[in-house]
């Protein structure tokens, strides 16, 4: 993986991220950075998922499946990740 590639998946990530945000409905009380490690690791796993059940992924353009389950794998990360904190933070109310 080159530098240029990197820096690629890290914005990739970030909007994977914010796409998955605004996804799940309601305020997530988490902090950017957060957003943008769930994105790039929804990215990867989303791709590994699309690859398996097929959807093509080497096509000229914008791979619209492939962008589609990785917002649906990001979003799934919101979510729980809201979750887990929020519940960290009324336990500790």
């Amino acid at each position: 993986m080159t530098v240029t590639g990197i820096i690629t998946a890290l914005i990739v990530g970030l909007i994977i991220g914010a796409l998955g945000r605004l996804v799940v409905p309601g305020r997530q009380n988490i902090p950017i950075w957060l957003t943008m490690v769930i994105g790039v690791v929804a990215a990867l796993i989303g791709t590994a998922i699309a690859n398996a059940i097929g959807v093509s992924t080497d096509t000229p353009g914008v791979d619209w499946g492939e962008l589609l389950v990785q917002v649906i794998v990001a979003a799934v990360g919101v979510a729980i990740t809201v979750a887990v904190m929020g519940r960290g933070r009324r336990s500790a109310l």
